[in-house]
């Protein structure tokens, strides 16, 4: 066989990886989105007959059987406001720590990091029931909505800071360059050239928490606890939309129909905030590139 034949050979083995190599891609994509689409219609199915504008603006009755989930949908956002007031703030400050002061390589950098990979990774049965031991029981706070939003922050803080610590170190040097050299301090620079640059890792690191925390069922079980009741305040017990839906479909017999609109819901809620987010990120990176 001449070098040409055999170059020949080649590139036609070559071409018959690629396609099989594509098919597999795409393959793989279509079965992601097909059960997604599966899951989707499921739940329309479902769920749909349920809604109505009094859903959405009553409490639930008869065990959740009847009325809606307006008293829900409030503690949800209760338990979501505390856990990004805790851990957005605590989280950043960690993320610039360990992007901007800890030499890189570092013993102190490692074991961070190998903490943050290890709580990132704790099943959420942990953190409930750490956090029923300490928020709870050691500080006194019960099953409230205060606690388990501080036990949802403990849950979103590994995936935020890393988020946020990989965004940082993405910031190209020739821009921290050229804030040295016009005599821009650490602050400055930090404020007005790193931040901006990695705020769409932010807006990621923001949004993965939320779905973690939106999704959570077992850690808030063990500490905010499962009356439907409107909250007063963030000390009273409050109900999740994911403990809703699993107390519908699991203990409460006729509850189908409002597990099912309720699981619609959540899964709607998580939607929009990733296409906010999506957009968001999109029109920083435009400014970015601007």
């Amino acid at each position: 066989m001449s070098a040409r034949d055999e170059f020949d050979a080649r590139l036609a083995r070559g071409g018959r990886s690629d396609r099989l190599f594509a098919a597999l891609t795409w393959g793989a994509a279509a079965s992601v989105a097909l059960g997604f689409a599966w899951i989707l219609v499921d739940l329309c199915i479902g769920g749909m007959p349920r809604l109505s504008a009094g859903f959405f603006l009553e409490s639930p009755r008869d065990a959740g059987r009847a009325g809606g989930i307006l008293s829900i949908l409030v503690s949800t956002g209760l338990l979501l406001a505390v856990a990004l007031a805790i851990a957005v703030p605590l989280g950043l400050a960690s993320a610039i720590f360990l992007a901007e002061s800890l030499r890189s390589g570092a013993a102190l950098e490692r074991v961070v990091r190998q903490s943050l990979d290890v709580l990132a990774a704790v099943p959420s049965i942990v953190f409930g029931l750490f956090g029923y031991a300490f928020f709870s029981g050691l500080l006194g706070l019960g099953s409230s909505i205060l606690a388990g939003g501080l036990t949802l922050a403990c849950m979103v803080l590994p995936i935020f800071v890393r988020a946020c610590e990989q965004g940082l170190r993405a910031v190209p040097e020739e821009l921290l360059q050229g804030a040295a050299a016009l005599g821009l301090s650490r602050t400055a620079t930090l404020r007005h050239v790193s931040l901006p640059n990695a705020a769409p890792a932010i807006v990621v690191g923001i949004v993965l928490g939320v779905g973690r925390a939106l999704a959570e069922t077992a850690a808030l079980v063990f500490t905010a606890g499962y009356v439907d009741r409107m909250p007063r305040s963030l000390f009273d017990s409050g109900r999740a939309l994911s403990v809703h839906v699993y107390d519908l479909s699991m203990n409460v017999a006729g509850g189908e129909a409002s597990a099912y609109a309720s699981a619609l819901v959540l899964l709607a809620v998580l939607l929009v905030i990733n296409a906010t987010a999506s957009l968001l990120t999109r029109r920083l990176l435009a400014q970015g590139r601007a």
